[in-house]
């Protein structure tokens, strides 16, 4: 289960955070999910609270901001949504996409005290 060293790694960038700008408490993360990142988010959701004990984000709220999966296609250059990679171009049927959005995890937002 691989959501749970992404979550480790959600701690060292709310850890760093919070030594940079002198806060000691997280009440809440907001996590974009890219629908192509290829996370669980059930596990993930999960493993942050596991991970979270005894840290500066202890009982933080996880809140999920779903992304969803977005591509160019090559061949007839339009912007389109997919649900997973090497999906067929939904306007054209082409499968040459490039995928230019909802592949990443990223902290959008801290709320602190």
């Amino acid at each position: 289960m691989h959501e749970i060293s992404l979550c480790e790694s959600i701690l060292r960038v709310v850890e760093e955070h919070a030594a940079k700008q002198n806060y000691q408490k997280v009440t809440a993360v907001w996590l974009e999910v890219g629908a192509l990142a290829g996370v669980e988010v059930e596990a993930l959701q999960f493993g942050f609270d596991v991970v979270m004990k005894k840290s500066i984000a202890e009982d933080a709220r996880l809140e999920i901001i779903n992304v969803p999966g977005q591509a160019m296609c090559l061949q007839c250059m339009k912007n389109v949504k997919i649900s997973q990679r090497f999906d067929a171009c939904p306007v054209c049927g082409a499968y040459q996409l490039q995928v230019n959005a909802g592949d990443v995890l990223r902290v959008k937002e801290l709320e602190v005290e």
